[in-house]
């Protein structure tokens, strides 16, 4: 099914391996928040050491405005994966120039060095060949094991390319088999479920299941859309107006295909605290707004779930921030967790879900690429991919 290089197929003993992670992790005031990024990257980083490679590191964090910025350093990162690890892992100041050149240069087999954040040069995300030629001269091979990254053409994880061989690494070559397998040929019934605010970031995905999926279940506030699609007033709730058109296309063409709630928990106003009533889908009162998907539909789509051969799901069926609002997420949630499916949940906030639930052990696969795994979805190309070298 994978058709890249791996780390498998290539000698590292001896070598210097610049590895492209994805440590794009939460951290505040210097700490590390969620982990679950650091220990997906571990045993590709532990295979390269115990095969005798010096290894590079290399992730961007955050979204820092084209320049270095304090709160958007590694450093932290590389003081929690020493932790993770148990043995020493040095530091560069920076990721091309001087620093990181020096860094790289007296690092030997076995052991780790982390670079500054890629995204403190501009030309990282314009995938400047000046930039990526740089990041290359650190090393004598590449690994991209950052599929949260892959559908971007960035210098750390296309542009290097053109400069090194590059081959997968084990996280990269398990979400593609994953998401690989489960579109071009999904155990059936093969449902998915999406979820999440908008519509319009997932047209492509819905329109490519249409032609793949058995089912598809809509949840979240993009329902909202295709309920007002279908005449039905939303009151206050959430809508994309611009996307109805694209709502009674998708309707038109999926058939019984794609199901819709049928009750929903309403609130009095965008609030915890907020008064709230449960009812059938219908015309919603003025005053009211949608914040998630009722106990009927758990129900209803429950028993689609329950008899489903592969389930994928990205984003949560409703406001689930707010607990009052979280019962339909955390009743999917159990329900995927329960089924006896290949599970793969893609995206933030449904995997957020799902770990907050305590469910994560009961799921075949999360996925920690967000945006990656909904163009993998939507059948394109990741140019991270595409631009690793061929078994």
């Amino acid at each position: 099914m994978f058709s890249k290089k791996t780390i498998r197929d290539i000698d590292v003993k001896g070598k210097k391996v610049l590895v492209r992670v994805d440590f794009n992790v939460p951290t505040k005031d210097g700490v590390v928040g969620d982990d679950t990024r650091i220990r997906a990257a571990l045993p590709t980083i532990k295979y390269l050491v115990d095969n005798g490679a010096a290894v590079i590191l290399c992730s961007h964090l955050g979204r820092p405005k084209g320049g270095p910025d304090p709160k958007y350093t590694m450093k932290p990162v590389a003081e929690y994966l020493a932790k993770l690890m148990g043995k020493p892992v040095a530091f560069a100041s920076d990721c091309i120039g001087p620093e990181a050149e020096k860094a790289a240069a007296i690092i030997k087999p076995g052991e780790v060095l982390l670079l500054e954040n890629t995204r403190f040069h501009p030309e990282e995300e314009a995938n400047d060949m000046g930039m990526a030629k740089q990041m290359a001269s650190l090393a004598d091979l590449y690994v991209n094991d950052a599929f949260g990254t892959a559908h971007r053409a960035h210098a750390s994880t296309e542009g290097v390319t053109h400069f090194l061989p590059g081959v997968a690494g084990f996280l990269m070559e398990k979400e593609i088999q994953y998401l690989g397998q489960a579109i071009a040929d999904p155990k059936r019934p093969f449902v998915t479920i999406m979820g999440g605010a908008k519509i319009s970031d997932k047209i492509g995905v819905i329109k490519n299941l249409l032609k793949k999926a058995d089912t598809i279940l809509i949840g979240g506030g993009m329902a909202n859309t295709f309920f007002k699609a279908q005449g039905y007033p939303v009151a206050d709730s959430l809508v994309e107006d611009e996307a109805l058109e694209t709502a009674k296309e998708l309707l038109k063409e999926g058939g019984t295909k794609l199901r819709l709630p049928v009750d929903v928990v309403l609130a009095d106003k965008f609030d915890a605290e907020a008064n709230t009533k449960t009812m059938p889908v219908g015309p919603i009162p003025d005053g009211w707004r949608i914040m998630d998907v009722g106990p009927e539909t758990v129900k209803a789509y429950g028993k689609v779930i329950e008899a489903a051969g592969t389930v994928v799901w990205n984003g949560p069926m409703g406001v689930f921030e707010m607990p009052k609002f979280a019962e339909g997420t955390y009743g999917i949630a159990k329900m995927v967790a329960a089924s006896k499916a290949v599970s793969i949940i893609g995206g933030g906030d449904s995997v957020a879900a799902i770990q907050q639930s305590g469910l994560s052990d009961k799921i075949t696969h999360i996925s920690t690429g967000g945006g990656a795994s909904l163009e993998m979805l939507e059948g394109l190309e990741l140019p991270g991919v595409a631009a690793l070298q061929d078994k």
